[in-house]
């Protein structure tokens, strides 16, 4: 397991219904691929060695002293590998037969796992053939040379990771032992199944997978029958899922006749904090555990040495990832600022806002959402104030944007130039203009802030904030100048999230055709906080990025870190794999150090945040989400990430 990752298969081979020996040659065909992929678990279909579809043959001795016959040749064959592997066959104990998984590693069998549930309705008639778990009278079960724990109170467990195993129709129950053994501490569950394809089901199947893996906080494994089997009354095409809490990582294309091997990675590390973070996960442990009830049976996982990169897509924007939903995820966002702010507009009846306009990425979202909760509350735009404020550092090219963008959203604009009154302050303490250091720059976010205050006073309105997540983080604020409103409505979105959200904007043309063009050149502008003056071209000189680090690693930092609890040394890692094409090891490293230098020494700055929606799964609130004293040590981080290697 290599940083939490365990690397997972779901297999479907071809079959021949009640040929043993040549379905264990496909399975052993498989596995070893899935061995030279780095694969450490593989799981394959229900009653894989004998087929799914025998029928009555089931009830014949010999069909079932061939199934294990061929299950002991297939551990003899791979027992050079080190996969674990799960396949299905039927076993006989005494008078009974269950239909089973079995699984096996490195030449050993290690126990089976009776199928639960035998659904015996419509098409499905198990019951004629096979007994249910809870029939079951002993707990080991003879197979060949080994005997073996048998039973469905059964885990495997090898170091940190757990798994359990379940059978098909066990997941379609209304308390699936899948749940009840991720309860008991199973972190990935791997279903064998013969699921046949009917119209409109494996969109259910789907569903259903993916809940299961929400509700269980798992990883889930599913592999299904496919070609070979009989076609005689039912059709199996081999479908595969690999999902973790809540989302689908990988699936088989449907309808392909060929064999199906997918793999991916699941983040076992992510299931443990997402568990240990969620208080009605482990109340239901509590609920519906017992100490002592289920069997523990130990496998080996490669080491870490041993281990093969991460076979799994990691996104570089986790708080919008790449998909074909990011638009729509865009847009539920930009909703849930305006609803945030439509519902404190209308508890203080406030009838106006003010709010600053730089030109920039912040104040632009922030002004569109105020346009929007506006227009949703039916007042008049004339009722937003805002402000641009030119000072010693503004752009022609922000101003010019700030202006273009409050005249075209027709709401009230005023233009007060803050380079008198930063003069005067400069005078009045004693300090060098011609000095431009911290207190240069904060001098005039303050004087901003203060006249907004001001304004928020003579209109009976509330100050409009525009800082967002990525700069909370990393204290990129100035303390009780733009770190202060009265309701900051961006202070849920990470920068990386409000170009895109602002682009969205502009390609839907929510605003206007004209407007559209403006939003535009406004994403395309380099982020600056505009504190220090423009070079003789008149173009930007301070760019945030130059000092702080890319936003898009800050982001990606800060979602993985307070979303997942990730430790330095697999964020440096997830790091490495994802932004492969744009940043070598030691620039990840600085800025990874950076991020974390920044973020414990600039807690007190989160600590009196004013109240803003919380819009992603990850929030700065000290309310809602995140509590951190401000005297916190960022030694042991700052140290792990000092010893990373960076070949």
């Amino acid at each position: 397991m290599k940083h939490g990752f365990v690397k997972v298969a779901a297999a479907v081979p071809f079959v021949r219904v009640a040929d043993c020996e040549y379905n264990v040659e496909r399975i052993e065909a498989l596995v070893l691929e899935a061995d030279a992929k780095g694969v450490e678990i593989i799981t394959f279909p229900e009653l894989s060695i004998t087929g799914y579809t025998c029928g009555d043959l089931f009830l014949r001795p010999f069909l079932n002293d061939q199934a294990e016959a061929a299950l002991l040749r297939l551990a003899e064959r791979t027992a050079h590998t080190s996969v674990l592997i799960i396949v299905g066959m039927p076993i006989r104990i005494q008078s009974q037969l269950f239909n089973a998984a079995v699984a096996l590693q490195s030449g050993q069998i290690l126990g089976a796992i009776p199928k639960t549930y035998l659904p015996n309705y419509r098409e499905f008639q198990e019951a004629r053939w096979f007994a249910a778990a809870r029939d079951l009278k002993l707990a080991h079960v003879q197979i060949g040379r080994f005997q073996v724990p048998i039973g469905h109170n059964v885990l495997f467990r090898s170091g940190k990771l757990t798994i359990g195993i379940e059978i098909c129709e066990d997941m379609w129950t209304p308390y699936t032992p899948g749940t009840r053994l991720a309860l008991y501490g199973a972190q990935i569950i791997f279903n064998l199944s013969a699921s046949n394809e009917l119209a409109g089901k494996n969109t259910y199947l789907r569903s259903l997978i993916s809940g299961l893996s929400s509700q269980n906080l798992c990883g889930y494994v599913y592999a299904s029958a496919g070609y070979g089997e009989s076609s005689t009354d039912t059709v199996f095409t081999g479908k595969g899922f690999i999902a973790e809490v809540g989302k689908l990582l990988i699936e088989t294309p449907r309808f392909t006749y060929e064999e199906r091997l997918i793999i991916s990675d699941i983040d076992v590390m992510r299931i443990d904090n997402d568990r240990m973070t969620t208080n009605s996960f482990n109340d239901s442990i509590v609920d519906h555990t017992e100490r002592g009830l289920l069997t523990e049976i130990p496998f080996r996982l490669r080491t870490h040495e041993e281990s093969h990169d991460v076979d799994r897509q990691i996104e570089q924007n986790p708080f919008l990832p790449e998909s074909r939903k990011r638009d729509e995820r865009a847009e539920e966002m930009f909703d849930i600022q305006v609803c945030g702010l439509s519902q404190r507009l209308r508890f203080i009846g406030a009838r106006h806002a003010v709010l600053g306009i730089s030109g920039g990425l912040d104040s632009t979202l922030a002004l569109l959402v105020t346009v929007a909760a506006f227009d949703a509350l039916g007042l008049p735009r004339e009722g937003i104030i805002a402000v641009t404020m030119p000072g010693l550092g503004t752009s022609d090219h922000t101003k010019n944007n700030a202006i273009e963008l409050m005249q075209g959203l027709g709401v009230t604009s005023r233009t007060i130039d803050i380079t008198e009154a930063c003069m005067q302050h400069f005078a009045a303490i004693g300090h060098d203009p011609e000095v431009q250091d911290v207190v240069f720059e904060n001098t005039q976010a303050r004087e901003r802030t203060q006249i907004l205050m001001d304004l928020a006073n003579k209109y009976n309105a509330p100050v409009i904030g525009t800082g967002d997540l990525s700069e909370l983080a990393l204290g990129w604020c100035t303390f009780n100048g733009d770190h202060m409103s009265m309701y900051s409505v961006n202070a849920g979105i990470p920068k990386t999230a409000i170009q895109i959200i602002v682009s969205r904007m502009a390609e839907i043309e929510k605003f206007g055709a004209e407007l559209s063009k403006v939003l535009r050149s406004v994403v395309d502008t380099p982020i600056s906080p505009e504190l220090k003056p423009t070079n003789a071209k008149g173009d930007i000189d301070q760019k945030t990025e130059d000092v702080v680090g890319p936003y898009e690693l800050h982001d990606f930092f800060l979602y993985n870190f307070l979303g997942y609890g990730y430790p330095p040394q697999k964020i440096f890692y997830m790091a490495k794999v994802a932004f492969k094409d744009k940043y070598d090891a030691k620039s990840i490293k600085r800025w990874l150090r950076e991020f974390y230098r920044r973020f414990f020494a600039q807690q007190y700055k989160r600590n009196c945040l004013p109240d803003g929606p919380k819009v992603t799964a990850v929030s700065l609130s000290p309310r809602g989400y995140w509590r951190m004293p401000s005297d916190v040590s960022s030694n042991a981080w700052l140290a792990e990430v000092d010893a990373l290697s960076e070949e």
